[in-house]
């Protein structure tokens, strides 16, 4: 039952990876037609269940969106065949299509729309491209005109919001298409980039709340514009939170505070909510006060904090409709339990992830500890094996000389001079090697890297060899004989553990570099791949690690990863070396190291 569960959660996962921003935004524009169309058909209003013939249009657009994303050309013809044949089957079974963005076009088909658009220009040719983005635009008008039976619009209001806000959405994707079609460039993303790539969960719940908003106000033409657009910003501003948590918070207080003087002119009832202002914007004070609690500092987080409330009072003193001049106390009261117990939901739940957060900081600070432990005890027992070399050498010296002092004197001198040269060695080792604990074998290590090294050439070759990652690796070695052994064991790890870290996150690899070479008295490795690496590299990977890459759920910090580079820096650091990890600049992961080889005090 666990396998079984486990096996499921991961396609789950796999599923949303794969779904990503364009589909989360899709699914929430799905959702919501899906809510409006049920509440239409279950009305008292028209035949019953009429506009329930809505819906094999919306579904079966949706579907040629996301065969776009493998056949963009192919599902923009067929989506506008479904946009006809939909239209026929609304104006055959009576169907009431409601209005929103464009005329007679709910949010599921204009984004799918959108969508087609996008990958039609990114991914085809010029002249197919257009002559397919052309067709989906005649049968989106063709079907436009259909669905009003036969005429193009009621309204001349009608007629220039829809032609204007379908022209800014058919610029929009073509820009953005042709944005998309340069091939991409080998350089990390952006903040903003990587912001939306993390936080998409997020931006589709906002989205689903903002198309609900939208159609909301359809009725109203543009008078409620200026709070649509307040509304926009305040998501925009929960999605920065998660990164910029306390100018996103100024910034959500100034876009509410907007919008509540902006509703307060509005003639006649409008579609704000008794708390004087939208569920959108709601939603985004909860997820902003969350974030702050979460990751701020309690004093600055309680001064945003009091600026929303205030905002919120505000609100909801001047947008009150009790069809009083004042606002009725019983109502006041009511609203200031419900600001009360929604505020307290958001600090404790920003709480819970503060502490969550804590204790991952804390298990991680502890993983990399025991890392750094595990390579100075790998580096003790190197230590001793060093000492134990030299010290032998030297009392086998010291009794040969003892024996033939009488007979011939010179050899005494002789064999001092080798004593010194092995005690110096010994000590020359134990001051790069100091300072760490005699212990079992760490884990990760392995006969070859716990063997003596007396040839560097010959253990990476043989280390090569025995690798079982079916990645080619080709070698360039320059070593001079009478490496010191403290190196030349290091040496060996580092490029063991690089090349287990290829096999572990680099799955398209097909070829690896090792270089070894000595250069300015200095031994330079570097470990190359050509494959492309997971994003979230292990602890320990780089000044990287350390970015904060937290996400609204599952919170900060990497997942699940070895702590190997962690050693390997632990290890070049105690030999007063260099280490660099981190995207080569041809792409692929590229690891260096450069190793002093003269002792140093």
């Amino acid at each position: 039952m666990s396998q079984s569960s486990n096996r499921l959660t991961r396609r789950l996962t796999a599923a949303l990876q794969w779904l990503g921003l364009p589909g989360s935004v899709l699914a929430a524009a799905l959702l919501c037609d899906l809510v409006i169309i049920f509440s239409a058909a279950t009305d008292h209003i028209g035949q019953p269940s009429a506009d329930l013939v809505l819906l094999p249009g919306v579904l079966m657009l949706s579907a040629c969106a996301l065969w776009a994303r493998s056949q963009p050309v192919t599902a923009t013809f067929a989506g506008s065949a479904v946009l006809f044949v939909s239209s026929t089957l609304i104006v055959l079974g009576h169907g009431a299509p409601y209005t929103a963005l464009l005329s007679t076009v709910s949010f599921a088909e204009t984004v799918a729309g959108f969508e087609l658009v996008f990958y039609c220009v990114r991914t085809a040719r010029g002249g197919v491209a257009f002559t397919a983005v052309a067709t989906l635009v005649t049968s989106c008008l063709l079907a436009i005109a259909m669905r009003t039976e036969g005429t193009f619009l009621v309204r001349r209001s009608d007629v220039i919001q829809t032609l204007v806000a379908g022209l800014v959405l058919l610029i929009v994707a073509v820009v953005t298409g042709i944005q998309f079609r340069k091939p991409p460039a080998r350089r990390e993303p952006g903040p903003l980039a990587s912001l939306v790539r993390g936080q998409w969960p997020l931006i589709g719940a906002f989205s689903l709340l903002l198309f609900l908003e939208m159609y909301t106000t359809a009725s109203t033409e543009l008078r409620t514009a200026p709070v649509l657009l307040c509304s926009m910003a305040s998501a925009g501003c929960a999605v920065l939170a998660t990164r910029y948590p306390m100018r996103a918070g100024f910034g959500l207080v100034l876009s509410m505070l907007l919008s509540a003087l902006v509703s307060w002119q509005l003639p006649g009832d409008s579609y704000i909510t008794a708390t004087g202002m939208p569920i959108s914007q709601i939603a985004a004070g909860g997820m902003v006060v969350v974030l702050l609690v979460r990751y701020l500092q309690p004093v600055r987080a309680w001064t945003v904090i009091g600026l929303l409330a205030g905002v919120v009072a505000l609100a909801a003193l001047l947008n009150s409709r009790a069809g009083l001049p004042y606002p009725s106390v019983d109502g006041l009261r009511a609203l200031f339990v419900a600001a009360v117990l929604t505020l307290g939901v958001a600090v404790a739940t920003g709480l819970f992830l503060r502490s969550r957060d804590s204790e991952r900081t804390q298990a991680v600070q502890a993983a990399v500890t025991d890392a750094q432990t595990s390579e100075r005890m790998a580096l003790a027992r190197e230590l001793h094996d060093v000492v134990a070399h030299h010290v032998t050498g030297i009392v086998v010296q010291a009794q040969a000389a003892k024996m033939v002092a009488q007979q011939n004197p010179m050899v005494v001198v002789d064999a001092l001079e080798r004593i010194e040269t092995a005690g110096t060695d010994a000590l020359t080792a134990m001051r790069r090697l100091v300072r760490s604990m005699r212990g079992d074998a760490p884990a990760g290590s392995s006969e070859l890297s716990e063997q003596a090294t007396t040839d560097l050439a010959a253990d990476l070759r043989r280390l090569v060899d025995s690798a079982q990652h079916g990645v080619s690796v080709e070698l360039d070695l320059d070593l001079p004989p009478g490496l010191p052994q403290e190196v030349a064991r290091s040496t060996l790890r580092l490029v063991q553990e690089s090349l287990t870290n290829v096999g572990k996150h680099a799955a398209t690899a097909t070829m690896v570099a090792v270089s070894a070479r000595v250069e300015g008295g200095q031994l330079h490795i570097r470990v190359s791949d050509d494959g492309e690496h997971e994003r979230q590299r292990p602890v320990g990977g780089g000044e990287d690690a350390a970015a904060r890459g937290a996400s609204v759920v599952g919170g900060g910090g990497w997942r699940d990863g070895g702590y190997g580079l962690v050693g390997m820096r632990e290890r070049v650091e105690l030999l007063h070396g260099r280490l660099s990890a981190g995207p080569g600049p041809d792409g692929g992961w590229l690891v260096e190291a450069w190793l002093p080889l003269e002792g140093v005090e």
